[in-house]
């Protein structure tokens, strides 16, 4: 069960605002520092969600995808000054490793920090933001979301009720199992198309998007969330200036350069520190206030 205090209870422009910063500052900063912290900030944010639970679920999934991009780059890209060794006669670079990671880390931190923003920006709280000037692409956003999900539910109800008629994608030759899977897939495409035309019949009978949409909750702007939103924005505007300036990225090609930080750039980073970790010093003024008051 979700929280009802701290980040989560901020207004859903003010969290939006944050994860939009986060997910561009990310992709702009390409420096092990910038990266590092920000990959600090998603997991320790989702440690205040839910105990980080849905990230330990997929920890195998960003592992894998992680290593696959930390090995892919060096054996591909044979780019850069300093060789370390050979491989099957290809040089393997420490720039392209040195790549390799920094790309590691960038995805890897948007794909955890997608989590956060999947538990706080609820499909209630995103419709509530975009509904009233695009609804049918905020609509089309949010069951793109949710389609992945309710697909592998699906699955996983229509393969325990099929093995009771014998049908198991584990057991058999491999044409059975090829055949029995088939025979799933077959009904969950049926399933999943026959409800998106009910759904979709039952939300022209009832007038969707004929007129402006309203909605169930009302959020309000509180002193405190105007004062988060200007502290983001004058932040995020900060960083995106000096980031498109050119600092906070570390030059990889031709020749590694030192990861020490300029006077300028430890600026920039103690910014960028103060915009990542602004919900974590949320999260723990409530949890302080909701222990005192216990």
């Amino acid at each position: 069960m979700n929280k009802l205090w701290g980040f989560q209870a901020l207004h859903p422009a003010v969290c939006f605002l944050y994860y939009l910063g986060f997910f561009s500052l990310t992709m702009l900063f390409i420096h092990p520092y910038f990266l590092l912290a920000a990959l600090a900030a998603a997991l320790l944010l989702n440690f205040f969600h839910d105990r980080a639970k849905q990230v330990r679920k997929g920890f195998l999934l960003y592992f894998f995808i992680g290593v696959i991009i930390l090995v892919i780059n060096p054996l591909f890209s044979h780019r850069g000054a300093t060789i370390l060794f050979y491989l099957f006669d290809q040089p393997i670079t420490l720039e392209s490793i040195m790549f390799g990671i920094l790309m590691m880390l960038s995805i890897t931190t948007i794909l955890i920090s997608f989590v956060s923003f999947n538990l706080i920006i609820s499909e209630d709280k995103f419709i509530y933001l975009f509904s009233s000037f695009a609804p049918k692409t905020a609509l089309l956003i949010m069951m793109a979301f949710r389609f992945v999900p309710l697909l592998k539910r699906r699955l996983i109800e229509i393969t325990n009720v099929q093995k009771t008629r014998g049908i198991n994608i584990t057991n058999g030759t491999l044409r059975q199992r090829a055949k029995a899977g088939m025979s799933l897939l077959h009904i969950l495409m049926t399933w999943s198309l026959e409800e998106a035309l009910q759904t979709a019949d039952s939300m022209k009978a009832r007038g969707y998007g004929l007129d402006k949409r309203s909605s169930f909750y009302k959020y309000r702007f509180y002193k405190f969330d105007i004062f988060i939103f200007i502290w983001f924005c004058v932040l995020s505007i900060v960083l995106l200036v000096v980031g498109l300036s050119g600092m906070g990225k570390l030059e990889i090609y031709p020749q590694l350069e030192s990861l020490q930080l300029s006077i300028h750039e430890d600026y920039a980073f103690s910014a960028y520190l103060l915009f990542l970790f602004t919900p974590h010093i949320i999260e723990g003024r409530e949890y302080i206030r909701w222990r005192l008051l216990k």
